[in-house]
């Protein structure tokens, strides 16, 4: 069913001018933007009533998924299709699992802490603030693990940074809003940084959203954790040899699309290893070790592809109907200088970026 109104279930509108308003059920007045079409107003403090047991449910927790864990708490009674309760839920669900992957941390004190920030971002500021509360969530979570103030130097750039990640997965998506979705979001880029930049890599599941029939506005095909879109398209990267640029494709196709694209690469012939230079470079400029999961592979080796990349080496590819073919006419970096070899990593990088476009 349907809901968002918490009193009469009808569906909610959003004022350009705050006015004042009482809460249905605490009867406090205070200027809002936010109410249902039949005028009831319920304030934020009522709307989250009920979070406090997330603590406990989070302490409780030997699971090393955010996604996971987020998942459960969205199960809550307490729990609304949307609401400013996800701004509280993103960051408890990334500090649970990341204390349970390793992560040195006091998780009572720190969640407690994560309850308290949270509350304070209200419902609406991914429309009204241009910030989603999951997403500053996320950038509170990195705030709290590093102990950041706003006298702070390393750990107060990675918290804006982390916020930056999870708003700017956000706005690709864009609107109308979707708590669950961009809560989603915002766990999901989380991960991804914390393995970066604190070496903890906490669990990564594939995200199926299952809110669709209580979201009004759901966006359908639009949303990355659609069920219509789990059947990924392939992309596959290909050079004659498969050792250098078609690898870093591959390792930056694993790195910004795996949420939306399975990555490959090949060649027509193959050499015994990657190029020690692209793995050395990729691993001290990125902190990608492209040995670790990636090795030399012929065409015929891996499954057939929706895209068709080269690389722009005059590769004989074989005649692929219906495929969509590119030709990114890169040059060879093989025996050049690194600064030779780091412009051409950065525009591969920037070019499997506009993919996401």
């Amino acid at each position: 069913m349907k809901e968002e109104c918490l009193i009469c279930k009808a569906p909610l509108e959003y004022l350009n001018e705050d006015i004042e308003m009482e809460c249905e059920l605490c009867h406090k007045k205070e200027k809002s933007k936010t109410r249902c079409i039949n005028g009831h107003y319920v304030c934020n403090e009522c709307h989250m009533q009920g979070t406090d047991s997330l603590i406990g449910l989070c302490l409780n927790e030997t699971s090393g998924d955010p996604v996971e864990i987020l998942n459960r708490m969205m199960t809550m009674p307490f729990c609304h299709m949307h609401g400013p309760e996800h701004h509280v839920m993103t960051g408890m669900a990334l500090l649970t699992a990341y204390k349970n992957c390793g992560g040195d941390i006091d998780l009572p004190k720190a969640l407690l802490e994560m309850n308290n920030r949270g509350r304070s971002v209200p419902g609406g500021a991914c429309g009204f603030w241009g910030a989603c509360g999951a997403g500053i969530s996320a950038g509170m979570f990195i705030s709290i693990i590093t102990g950041a103030t706003p006298l702070g130097k390393d750990n107060f750039g990675l918290s804006h940074k982390m916020t930056a990640k999870a708003l700017e997965a956000i706005g690709e998506v864009g609107g109308p809003r979707c708590c669950k979705r961009d809560s989603y979001l915002s766990v999901s880029r989380a991960v991804d940084f914390v393995k970066e930049n604190m070496g903890i890599e906490m669990k990564k599941s594939d995200i199926v959203c299952t809110y669709s029939r209580q979201n009004n506005q759901c966006i359908g095909k639009r949303c990355p954790f659609s069920a219509v879109n789990r059947q990924k398209k392939k992309i596959a990267f290909i050079c004659v040899h498969n050792s250098c640029r078609s690898q870093i494709a591959e390792a930056f196709g694993r790195k910004y699309l795996s949420d939306i694209y399975e990555c490959y690469s090949a060649g027509t012939e193959v050499k015994p290893q990657i190029n020690p230079d692209a793995v050395r470079l990729m691993k001290q400029e990125y902190g990608i070790d492209m040995e670790k999961d990636q090795y030399p592979k012929l065409l015929q080796d891996i499954p057939e592809a929706d895209i068709y990349v080269s690389m722009g080496c005059n590769v004989a590819c074989p005649n692929i109907p219906g495929k969509k073919i590119l030709n990114w006419g890169l040059d060879d970096p093989t025996g050049q200088e690194d600064s030779f070899f780091m412009d051409v990593i950065g525009q591969i990088e920037k070019n499997i970026l506009e993919m996401r476009k």
